[in-house]
């Protein structure tokens, strides 16, 4: 069985980051081995009040004690972490647990729409660019993006000359693969693209637009493509199945009319995961 390092917060309520990727992961047939980097009693999009406990100064001994195990790791997956500080140290966790044949998977989670997530200063998007660097599969939505490429954030609709000079200038400062999400050519879809450097490809994914804000849907769609991924399957399959089953779970929560920052109901589309990639 192929074991993941997951490098995420805990949110007791709204689903997203450890509480999103270890349902998928593990459904995907994959040993996930958390790494908290903050504990929150919820989110923070579309709560207040919430609870934040800062784990940084544990993630360097959480780090050293698996380490000391000789735990092998098949990939190290990073999402949302609590602090710039905690940038630089999971690049150096990366140095300690990463083998040679060892996958990095970064999110580089940071904000949305152009903006910062409101916890966030411009330290954090001035320094990301550092972890970005590491990544073999980097997955920043287009916000991120540019504030890694420290550039104008721009709306969509994109053209395919500006996705690929993202795509190929991300690629450029060492990731080997780049999946750009909330990509769309005009008002009706929205969807991924896949970058290759090797092979100089780039895939576009679509599906509908389904209009407003539904939390936790980056941590879904960057967890489905590691589960395809580590099940063999090419990064285009992994795009295309990560972005149809995150409309599905999009859909899916709409029937329940429940507020959007409860996150997305993704658990009902588990069992096709599992028939994709089992």
């Amino acid at each position: 069985m192929k074991r993941v390092a997951a490098i995420h917060d805990i949110s007791g309520f709204g689903k997203c980051s450890l509480t999103v990727a270890i349902p998928i992961l593990s459904a995907a047939g994959l040993e996930v081995c958390p790494m908290p980097t903050a504990v929150l009693s919820t989110h923070t999009g579309g709560f207040d009040g919430f609870t934040y406990r800062d784990l940084t100064q544990d993630l360097i001994p959480f780090a050293e004690h698996w380490q000391s195990l000789g735990i092998e790791f098949a990939a190290i997956y990073t999402g949302f972490l609590g602090s710039a500080e905690q940038i630089n140290i999971v690049a150096e966790i990366i140095d300690k647990l990463a083998g040679k044949d060892t996958l990095i998977v970064i999110d580089p989670v940071m904000g949305d729409y152009g903006k910062l997530y409101k916890i966030f200063d411009k330290n954090m998007s001035d320094n990301m660019d550092k972890l970005a660097r590491r990544a073999d599969i980097l997955i920043p939505n287009m916000t991120e993006a540019a504030f890694i490429l420290k550039e104008e954030y721009k709306e969509a609709p994109y053209t395919d000359e500006y996705i690929r000079h993202v795509a190929t200038s991300l690629s450029d400062m060492g990731p080997a693969k780049i999946v750009l999400t909330g990509v769309g050519f005009d008002e009706e879809h929205l969807g991924a693209v896949c970058y290759d450097k090797e092979t100089g490809e780039i895939k576009y994914h679509f599906s509908e637009k389904i209009e407003g804000i539904f939390h936790g849907t980056g941590d879904v769609f960057a967890s489905i493509l590691l589960a395809a991924v580590l099940n063999n399957k090419t990064l285009d399959e992994a795009t295309k199945l990560a972005v149809e089953l995150t409309y599905e779970s999009i859909v899916e929560t709409q029937k329940t009319k429940k507020p959007t920052r409860e996150g997305v109901d993704f658990e009902k589309i588990l069992p096709r995961l599992i028939a994709e990639v089992l």
